[in-house]
């Protein structure tokens, strides 16, 4: 179980012309629409020539990031990524771009030239208007009427599935952001773009490259064969630049759709716990939150490292400093396993940096080692010991005699095009060590020529190098130390960002494709000596699962420690008693920047079903997340937020958590609680913890109340551990019939304003014992409304009535209460005798009260006959 959460953010689309989907013939008009950012001409050819702007279009979520603006974007940000992908559920904003809605406002922006893309010009599709079905007169006027651009993305990864989409109603300066997590067939997207009739959709250029065109992209274009679709590089979908847009053009009274998209990702447990530096740590986390272990010896091992980690400094820096090192051991073994299908110059370069990778990882055990040596946990010798394997040695010896000891894993993508070049040794093979000479020469020409332009010049360039353009010529300089304000004629390719100018010239294209073929030539030759030497080591490498298996389990337990650190987390303790003293919810903590009211839990196997009431709003969803959260958080191996907790195993977690302004009346929504319900019946034993909210609120009273009347009786058949929130306060009754059941309410308290004449609720989010006695929540309502008040008297006068009949109806026989009050004590001391840690006097002290506490739970005789 994970919780869910998030909300999307947008996307640039800087950079992005458009052609136009109008009728063929028609001549080139002038710009359909003109939105601060952005003006999209008709035009009917594919050039990229068209002005636009960056920021305006909408689209993204975590896993192309959010941008929104009045800006191009600044290329070379990093992407932002999607967090956890468990989110199930749909978070939307409503975003305004400005505070002024008039027409003449959004019409009056200025228009921005595009930044030039330095690899791939922005793409623009046209889909004909063939096929279009629309209830309008004309397909014409259909596409004439639509006024919505919509932006999509997915994510990547492990992320994929997770879409973010933004729009924007060029009628209305509103935009609306969202991120939800849709299926294979992707049926919330294209419903949701059926709803807005898009005039446009902006997508990522690597949605539709050729030949690995995605199914989202497919299966849009196949529903949408009307729309303009206009591709941007990713790049532009950016989370850095996204926050700053929607910080900059968001209507004031919409702030705080800024901390909602700011910190969408840590809105899950996912997020409270991820301080993991490797992407094998990272999915460890997220599949133990997901399947939580139920072994409590396990459980005990991994939180006696956490315990060992957070005392002793020195080994939790040891071992994250060497941890965050590591690179992905699992996707590295998936690689160096794979029989490609051919051998091209990209399978070449691929099967080397792989086998860099691996020396990268091997040359990493004996740091780890060195780190662990002084550990006193079980677990964590236990991994030392694996650590102590020999074939890591010999796969490791193995590489050195044919890769150079220096030979390591860099950033940038020159310094590793290096690295694979000069790889093997020399003398190993003589034709690849001329072809590497051959390679340096035109590395030292090309240095050499791009040094005699700028003396011929005058001018300050350097060498510069990408994986896109390969070298090329980079200078900062403003326009006015130029002659005329450009650059000689010569050049080529000129893009220029501030006073930051990229270009090339003729001569030096062809050194790149001179320095292209030479580096073909190195790969082909190094290749075959890698594909030779990794049929040697093949037979050994079984023992990198091992080292990918240790290494997540650190980097997770790591960030537990880490989490731990930043907040005032517990020890949990594992008995057949869930117990919490002033626990709080961790998201909530996360999000408010300040802890949370705290409140205790506690259920026994004679007090397993605990029934909480109070009014709208209280906490009582909230604080049923907080147990759920707290229970799965213990069982991975994590602290606790608590002062104390102890809890009992739950082999399965079952939640069916509603919303409070979810109450429509509908068969979809009854259907759907009725098969959550009936899933956690047939599946739920005496292990389980079950956690229901809100059940029975899709249909009338009566048989709402009836549905969870039985539903309570058939659960607390099992041992099973259950809370149980509703607003039937009918159901408070039934611990008359099942000493088991145990009723708790979320406080409110009743203010008057300084007029005196109206009264509002103050929530504490206080968890009390006892049934709420805020009742009669619709005439509290009523009387703050316009009714008059001879209407709400008698409301009020005929719901007492009611209300007395139903209590003397539901009170029990004092053998009952008698009943009730012995099974609690014989409950109690089976637990004490089982649990209690406690010295003779205070164990004395202890009895004494369930001794008094009994006595006052145990109606007089005769005392219930004058009651009545």
């Amino acid at each position: 179980m994970a919780e869910g959460g998030g909300a999307a953010g947008s996307a640039s689309s800087a950079g992005r012309g458009c052609s136009t989907s109008g009728l063929s013939g028609r001549a080139e008009r002038t710009p359909r629409y003109t939105l601060g950012l952005l003006q999209t001409p008709r035009s009917t050819g594919g050039s990229t020539g068209g002005s636009s702007s960056g920021g305006a279009g909408p689209g993204s979520s975590s896993g192309g990031g959010l941008a929104a603006g009045g800006k191009p974007p600044v290329p070379g940000r990093g992407e932002s990524y999607f967090g956890d992908k468990s989110s199930c559920v749909e978070n939307t904003s409503t975003l305004n771009l400005t505070s002024c809605s008039s027409v003449r406002g959004l019409n009056s922006a200025r228009v921005r030239r595009a930044p030039p893309s330095s690899s791939k010009p922005v793409c623009r599709t046209h889909t004909p208007l063939t096929g279009y079905s629309v209830t309008s007169s004309s397909a014409t006027s259909a596409h004439a009427a639509a006024s919505v651009i919509a932006a999509v993305v997915e994510g990547r990864g492990l992320a994929r599935g997770e879409v973010g989409m933004a729009s924007i109603d060029l009628k209305n300066p509103e935009m609306i952001l969202s991120q939800f997590a849709d299926n294979t067939t992707y049926a919330k997207v294209i419903t949701k773009l059926k709803i807005l009739t898009p005039l446009e959709i902006i997508m990522s250029n690597t949605a539709c490259d050729t030949g690995n065109t995605t199914k989202l992209f497919s299966l849009i274009t196949e529903h949408f064969k009307n729309v303009t679709f206009t591709t941007v590089q990713r790049k532009y979908f950016n989370e850095t630049k996204g926050l700053e847009y929607i910080e900059q053009l968001c209507a004031s009274e919409f702030s705080t759709i800024f901390m909602e998209v700011q910190s969408k990702n840590g809105h899950t447990l996912f997020g409270v716990l991820n301080y993991t530096k490797t992407a094998g740590g990272s999915r460890r986390l997220r599949s133990n939150i997901l399947e939580p272990p139920v072994d409590a010896e396990t459980i005990n091992m991994r939180l006696d490292c956490v315990q060992e980690l957070l005392q002793d400094e020195e080994l939790f820096f040891g071992l994250q400093a060497v941890i965050s090192k590591f690179l992905d051991t699992e996707q590295l073994l998936s690689v160096l396993v794979q029989i490609p299908k051919q051998d091209t110059v990209k399978t070449a370069e691929s099967k080397i940096t792989n086998l860099i990778y691996l020396k990268h990882t091997l040359e990493l055990v004996e740091p780890l080692k060195a780190a662990l040596r002084s550990c006193d946990t079980s677990l964590l010798k236990a991994y030392y010991h694996c650590l102590e394997d020999t074939r890591f040695g010999i796969i490791l010896e193995k590489i050195t005699t044919v890769i150079n000891d220096d030979t390591r894993y860099t950033k940038g993508c020159l310094n590793m095009r290096t690295q694979k070049c000069y790889a093997v040794k020399p003398n190993i093979n003589e034709f690849l060590d001329i072809a590497r000479r051959t390679y340096t020469e035109i590395v030292d020409d090309i240095a050499g020529m791009i040094t005699q332009l700028a003396e011929k010049y005058n001018l300050p360039m350097k060498t510069s190098f990408s994986s896109a353009r390969g070298f090329f010529i980079q200078m900062t300089v403003d326009c006015s130390a130029l002659p005329n304000g450009q650059l000689p004629s010569e050049f080529t390719k000129i893009t220029k960002m501030k006073n930051t100018y990229s270009f090339t010239s003729a001569d030096l294209i062809k050194m790149n494709e001179r320095c292209q073929e030479s580096l073909r030539e190195i790969y082909h030759m190094t290749y075959l000596i890698v594909c030779k030497l990794l049929n040697e080591i093949y037979e050994h490498i079984h023992c990198l699962y091992k080292l990918s298996d240790v290494v997540s389990m650190l980097d997770m337990l790591l960030s537990f420690a880490h989490a731990c650190t930043l907040s005032d987390y517990v020890r949990p303790e594992f008995t057949d008693t869930l117990a919490i003293k002033q626990g709080w919810h961790p998201i909530l903590e996360k999000i408010a920047m300040e802890k949370p009211v705290s409140n205790n839990t506690y259920l026994t196997e004679g007090n397993n079903f605990a029934i909480i009431t109070g009014p709208n709003m209280s906490g009582k969803s909230t604080y049923l997340k907080q147990i759920a959260l707290c229970q799965i958080m213990a069982q991975i191996g994590s602290y606790v937020p608590a002062e104390y907790c102890s809890f009992r195993i739950a082999e399965q977690i079952f939640t069916r958590i509603g919303m409070d302004d979810d109450i429509e009346t509908n068969s979809s929504t009854f259907m759907k609680e009725m098969k959550e319900i009936t899933y956690i019946i047939q599946n739920a034993n005496d292990k389980s913890l079950i956690i229901i909210d809100e059940l029975g609120r899709g249909t009338s009273a009566e048989e709402g109340i009836g549905i969870c009347y039985a539903a309570c009786e058939y659960l607390l058949n099992l041992k099973a551990f259950t809370l149980f929130a509703t607003h039937f306060l009918e159901l408070c009754h039934i611990d008359v019939f099942y000493p088991n059941v145990e009723n708790y309410h979320f406080e409110v308290q009743h203010v008057r304003s300084s007029a005196g004449n109206k009264e509002k609720i103050a929530y504490t989010y206080t968890l009390s014992k006892g049934c709420t006695e805020e009742k009669n929540y619709g005439l509290k309502a009523a009387e703050v409304s316009s009714l008059p008040s001879s209407v709400i008297l008698d409301a009020k006068e005929i719901t007492n009535h009611i209300a007395k009949q139903i209590l003397h109806r539901q009170k029990g026989p004092p053998e009952m209460v008698e009943q009730r009050a012995v099974y609690q004590l014989a409950m109690r001391l089976v637990q004490t005798a089982r649990n209690s840690r406690l010295d003779p006097d205070s164990l004395r002290i202890y009895l004494k009260g369930l001794k008094r506490k009994y006595e006052a739970s145990c109606p007089a005789p005769g005392q219930n006959d004058e009651q009545q």
